[in-house]
């Protein structure tokens, strides 16, 4: 098994697929001991795919809303909110990682538009200081996932570039 947290000293966690699933039973399993959620909204991109896995393991619905970011530093916008369905409903948003908090205010602002019964917050690695209402995993490491790590370039799969320049370019091989 390779190592799941990069040995490169630049505050740098790589995220195999066998370490995500960990988070997001273990995200599971916190919501679990204290809410039901009828509906669990993934928000799209990084927060669909635990959202969806922590959905089947509580055996609820799954939406999602997809809320994007045109430049690095940019505050994030609604693309696609949430749907109506959850009106009346205790909803969960999953989020993959959490820092400033931004995009999980932007969402949960939409979703309370919708009035739910109830909805609580929840991401796999919370990285700053926004405080959700669940967290599988803190830590302040720039985090690279799983699903993110390399794309397609030239018909090959390459290290995406912006991992690269935090020192991510010996990813390239390593698969989970």
């Amino acid at each position: 098994m390779r190592k799941t947290v990069s040995d490169v000293p630049q505050g740098v966690m790589e995220v195999d697929w066998l370490l995500f699933g960990e988070l997001c039973r273990a995200l599971a399993l916190r919501v679990a001991h204290e809410f039901q959620p009828e509906v669990v909204l993934g928000v799209a991109k990084a927060g669909v795919i635990p959202g969806v896995v922590v959905a089947s393991i509580l055996q609820c619905e799954f939406a999602s809303m997809v809320v994007t970011r045109t430049e690095a530093d940019a505050d994030p916008v609604l693309v696609s909110g949430p749907p109506a369905t959850i009106r009346g409903r205790r909803v969960l948003i999953v989020d993959e990682t959490c820092d400033t908090g931004s995009t999980m205010r932007l969402a949960l602002n939409e979703v309370m538009a919708l009035k739910p019964q109830e909805v609580r917050t929840a991401v796999s690695i919370k990285t700053g200081k926004y405080q959700p209402d669940y967290h599988a995993f803190e830590t302040e490491s720039f985090i690279i996932l799983p699903w993110d790590r390399e794309i397609i370039q030239n018909g090959e799969l390459a290290v995406r570039p912006d991992y690269a320049v935090h020192g991510q370019d010996h990813c390239r091989g390593n698969t989970a």
